[in-house]
């Protein structure tokens, strides 16, 4: 299994660092998030370290996502959220990882997302993406290559 020494993910993985592991299969770990968002902010992570999770195998990604599919029927069990958000990093951390953050309404994250899918609706080059000449541009694009 391909490990980075100087990745927390990756140390953790090898048990070198301390993490609240709340499930696990062969290929993933899902632990709590020590920066949460909320209480129940976990995230899922492959045991291999890859920088993107368009980069796994399929083996590893169906492993990442089954486990933030339970994970998140955890969250929503014990937490009852209104929603849990979903997203994938490995930004500042470069090992992806998921998100899985139970959100309310009202709460930062709710907001944001509200605030997000506000603005993916109102500005005109926004707007001028949804337009069918624009969307089958963008389509033929993608499916060049």
């Amino acid at each position: 299994m391909a490990v980075k020494e100087d990745c927390i993910f990756c140390k953790i993985v090898m048990n070198e660092t301390k993490s609240y592991c709340v499930g696990e299969n062969v290929l993933s770990l899902a632990i709590l998030d020590i920066n949460p968002f909320s209480e129940g902010h976990c995230l899922v992570i492959p045991k291999r370290h890859v920088l993107w999770w368009h980069d796994l195998t399929e083996e590893e990604n169906q492993s990442l996502f089954s486990l933030a599919k339970a994970t998140a029927a955890k969250i929503k069990k014990v937490y009852k959220p209104d929603f849990v958000a979903m997203y994938a990093r490995g930004r500042r951390i470069p090992h992806t990882h998921i998100f899985l953050v139970p959100t309310f309404k009202s709460d930062p994250l709710d907001r944001f997302f509200n605030a997000l899918e506000g603005f993916q609706e109102s500005p005109d080059m926004l707007v001028e993406l949804k337009k069918s000449k624009s969307l089958e541009k963008t389509a033929a694009k993608l499916r060049s290559l």
